[in-house]
């Protein structure tokens, strides 16, 4: 397994963003990357968006195949267009490009959000300095237009299963994992509501602890919505996961789910 760092980017909706999301990707100071553009069925041009990008960047398309489209540049990056047959949400969609990654490292990057240039190289230090298999960085809250809100979430030094359950401080867009460390079986996200959440539960459940690197590398892109709807929906979601996917008596979904409650209101005072 080549020790490069496949990107997995699940695409739906996604045409605004893409090109500065891809860009973010090649201006990254570490040049060990693949990139895998998961498109779940998008009813918008995001497709054709990514093939204008890599047509501007001369990327040449070395494979003909249908649902996988295969292009490089003369460095040896790859990019992937996968096509999904159908919508399948996120879950699926980081599913089918651990599937076809080639790196031993796997990190996400949602289409909306934003890495800082060093981002992969500050961590993959950080990485093999703690010899950790999971880690994860602080991140800042940004605008519909990605620009910084000042509100910073720091992390832990170290997070346990325990410790996670009371906090959702791990932001998908800053993991990076390591396959020689942590099983394969464990990587695959469940196909549920916070899917990602229950990812890192089930890796922290089986023995393994994330690591946190307390620098901002990151800006988690928060567009205009309805913010009493989506504080009843992550309710759910985080009771849910207590009760059917942790199997957590009433009593300790109870006790968890108050510490989180706590702190995840303290995050975005």
């Amino acid at each position: 397994m080549a020790a490069l760092v496949s990107i997995i980017v699940p695409v739906y909706r996604a045409q605004e963003y893409i090109a500065e999301t891809m860009e973010l990707v090649r201006r990254q100071t570490c040049t060990a990357w693949e990139l895998l553009l998961i498109d779940d069925r998008s009813p918008d041009g995001s497709a054709d968006e990514i093939r204008a990008v890599l047509e501007r960047w001369k990327y040449r398309r070395v494979d003909g195949a249908e649902a996988v489209e295969d292009y490089r540049d003369g460095d040896g990056h790859r990019v992937l267009l996968i096509r999904q047959s159908v919508n399948g949400g996120a879950a699926r969609a980081r599913n089918t490009g651990l599937d076809y990654a080639a790196g031993r490292y796997i990190a996400y990057l949602d289409a909306d959000d934003v890495w800082f240039p060093e981002k992969l190289e500050q961590e993959l230090a950080f990485m093999r300095e703690r010899q950790a298999g999971f880690v994860f960085t602080a991140y800042e809250f940004g605008d519909e237009r990605a620009r910084g809100t000042g509100k910073v979430v720091h992390v832990p030094e170290t997070l346990t299963y325990r410790q996670a359950l009371s906090r959702t401080v791990i932001f998908t867009t800053t993991v990076l994992l390591d396959r020689e460390v942590i099983p394969g079986e464990l990587l695959r996200m469940p196909v549920t509501e916070s899917e990602d959440t229950a990812c890192w539960w089930r890796i922290l459940r089986a023995g393994y602890t994330a690591h946190g690197l307390d620098r901002t590398l990151a800006v988690y892109r928060r567009p205009p919505k309805s913010l009493s709807s989506n504080k009843l929906r992550a309710i759910r979601r985080i009771w849910s996961l207590y009760r059917r996917q942790e199997n957590l008596s009433v009593a300790a979904a109870a006790y968890y789910f108050v510490q989180w409650a706590y702190r995840a209101v303290m995050r975005r005072l």
